[in-house]
């Protein structure tokens, strides 16, 4: 169980780095170079006059402590602003993107921890052979690769000479689906080099925790005495090994999102996935304050809550962890 006070701690830090963030995100993307107003009008010849109205009507005449004061309120209203380019509530157009991006984050994420863990496990219970070496060479050459530039390779490799794999977008353009099953498995094909692209870069810290921490306990007691009882070797490895070794793997899951999330916005870019990341890019050529903002908002407060529930997770799992 969660002892009331660890959980009151864990609160009220979460809290205390939610403002910090907020603050953070507020300061960091008004303090960028370039003219809002002038991007919004995409003119040379705006008068003096009309600039100030403009500014009047987004709140950027005022002091930029004033700013964030209103920015804070605007916050606890569930109000994001309004978007310089799409001229639409920001909460309107995060939520027609967000959606890919959770489909492909989701993706990637559950095919990272569960492949990443399996080749662990496996490499750990081979340890010093071919297939631990190769695995373990391959992860960590994978980890080294450019996520951008991971794309592109796959990109030209398996989309443009295999033509095995769409390269851009998340539905062919203009198609015509017999079925939803059709629609189903077009999204899919889109779906997979980006998708595999945050795994490879990604899968790395996976195998080589999993395999430290599966190595660690096959050397504890308790792993002796249940092999001198003379059980099966994978039943030893899968429910004895494996379900005590996992501790390690619930903490990188949490980092992953962290990784995951950040990798999103070069991988949605390269293939022009419309996600939140793509969104996050053409906004910072725009000079779309709200947008970023609110983008930079949804995706620290993602991870932060992810470390959260990891943090009560680790401590419901593992008995030793205690507040101090």
């Amino acid at each position: 169980m969660i002892r009331l006070r660890y959980l009151a701690r864990k609160l009220l830090s979460l809290l205390v780095t939610l403002f910090v963030i907020v603050t953070f995100n507020f300061l960091l993307f008004h303090v960028l170079p370039g003219n809002p107003v002038r991007m919004l009008t995409r003119s040379g010849h705006l008068t003096q006059a009309t600039a100030n109205a403009i500014s009047e009507l987004y709140g950027l005449n005022h002091p930029l402590p004033v700013q964030y004061l209103f920015y804070l309120k605007d916050l606890l209203h569930g109000n994001l602003g309004m978007s310089y380019t799409y001229r639409e509530p920001v909460t309107t157009v995060l939520g027609q993107y967000l959606g890919n991006t959770v489909l492909l984050l989701a993706a990637a994420t559950v095919l990272t921890i569960v492949v990443g863990t399996v080749a662990g496990v496996i490499a750990a219970r081979r340890r010093a052979g071919a297939y631990d070496s190769a695995t373990v060479t391959a992860s960590v050459i994978g980890w080294a690769l450019p996520t951008f530039w991971t794309g592109l390779i796959l990109a030209f490799v398996l989309g443009v000479w295999v033509h095995a794999f769409p390269i851009f977008g998340m539905e062919t353009p203009n198609a015509v689906y017999a079925s939803p099953f059709q629609r189903i498995e077009d999204v899919i094909a889109h779906l997979f080099l980006p998708t595999v692209t945050l795994v490879v870069v990604n899968i790395a810290q996976f195998v080589l925790v999993a395999r430290a921490s599966v190595i660690e306990v096959l050397a504890e007691d308790f792993m002796l005495t249940a092999t001198a009882k003379g059980l099966p070797p994978g039943r030893v490895l899968w429910r004895h090994a494996v379900r005590n070794a996992l501790l390690p793997v619930v903490t990188s899951s949490a980092l992953l999102v962290g990784m995951v999330v950040g990798g999103a916005i070069e991988v949605e870019t390269v293939f022009s996935w419309p996600g939140m990341g793509l969104l996050v890019y053409n906004s910072v050529l725009n000079r779309d304050y709200p947008v970023i903002e609110a983008s930079f908002l949804v995706f620290a407060v993602t991870v932060l809550l992810v470390n959260f529930v990891s943090d009560l997770l680790y401590q419901v799992l593992d008995p030793r962890v205690r507040e101090a």
